[in-house]
């Protein structure tokens, strides 16, 4: 049945095209570019094609997908609540901590499902994690450590730590149980563009005294991608590029020495996270559920990309 329209058809909305499509939930996709809605022609013969978006807010398909440019998603995402849609955004949810929450609170005042493209919290590893650490056996969490650097896609409009940040940042919360964000300290280095970071350290404490520190990089020699968690009784390591998960059985006792048990590589479900993200959206529109990532997840995610940008100008 076809539930949704996906709004743009770039880089990265290629793929959610591909994943509604073959969930057999893609109604029409949206994109001006007249080259690359072309493509979208040639490679689905019998989709439907807009090149103005409000013309596919006029249909009577419920839901949309909008994979934009980061500057676009809060004027697009308005309009498609306003227009009674619910509504996929891509990460970031908007450039603004004050715009997500508008479209956080107007979604839920509609009774209109509004989920943020926060995609690794539906990688099977990241779920596990969490659950793992919930479990109390790696004991208290005390630290959660991320890296997610390449030589990549560099930006004009958005700087290294809005591009790749938001992934990382629902993470950290997502591995600590959502705490409430106290104090954030930034640093970064415009190497290529004036006033666009390239690579981005943050330091981020949490109320209760857990901390976070997260570096972000699109000018890396190396491909790296990767989460540590340091706890009470044990350290978790998860490397998203070979997809494995770590347990280390080591820490430092009460007379400060080290202890080291061994480790153990853990198995995870092998399933792909855009599919598990698409359909998880499919199932909200159908049940009513409120998402994984929803807009209150966006709120929390931008709040702390904020805050960063902040402390990188201060």
């Amino acid at each position: 049945m076809s539930q949704v329209i996906v709004v743009g058809a770039g880089n990265w909305g290629k793929n959610l095209i591909r994943n509604f499509y073959e969930l057999d939930a893609l109604a029409a996709v949206v994109e001006l570019n007249d080259e690359l809605r072309s493509k979208v022609e040639t490679d689905y013969p019998n989709l439907t094609t807009y090149k103005d978006y409000q013309e596919a807010l006029n249909t009577d398909v419920s839901a949309f997908v909008l994979a934009t440019p980061a500057p676009t998603h809060y004027a697009l995402a308005k309009a498609a609540l306003e227009a009674g849609k619910d509504v996929f955004v891509e990460k970031p949810m908007t450039l603004k901590g004050s715009q997500a929450r508008q479209l956080a609170e107007y979604a839920d005042s509609q009774s209109r499902i509004l989920m943020v493209g926060h995609l690794l919290l539906y990688q099977p590893a990241v779920d596990w994690m969490a659950n793992y650490l919930k479990t109390g056996k790696a004991g208290k969490v005390f630290h959660v450590s991320t890296q997610r650097a390449k030589l990549g896609q560099v930006r004009r409009e958005e700087n290294v730590w809005w591009s790749f940040a938001p992934h990382d940042v629902s993470v950290v919360l997502a591995l600590l149980g959502n705490p409430t964000v106290e104090e954030v300290k930034a640093r970064g280095h415009a190497m290529l563009q004036t006033g666009i970071e390239d690579n981005v350290h943050v330091d981020l404490r949490f109320v209760g005294g857990q901390t976070a520190h997260l570096h972000s990089s699109w000018y890396w020699p190396l491909l790296e991608r990767r989460t540590i968690v340091m706890a009470e009784k044990q350290m978790l390591v998860y490397d998203e590029v070979s997809q494995k998960v770590t347990i280390y059985n080591k820490g430092v006792d009460n007379n400060l020495a080290n202890r080291d048990e061994g480790s153990e590589e853990v198995t995870v479900a092998n399933e792909a996270p855009l599919r598990l993200e698409c359909q998880h959206f499919l199932d909200c529109i159908k049940s009513r559920q409120t998402p994984r990532s929803d807009g209150w997840n966006g709120v929390a995610v931008v709040d702390i990309l904020e805050k960063a940008e902040k402390a990188l100008n201060d």
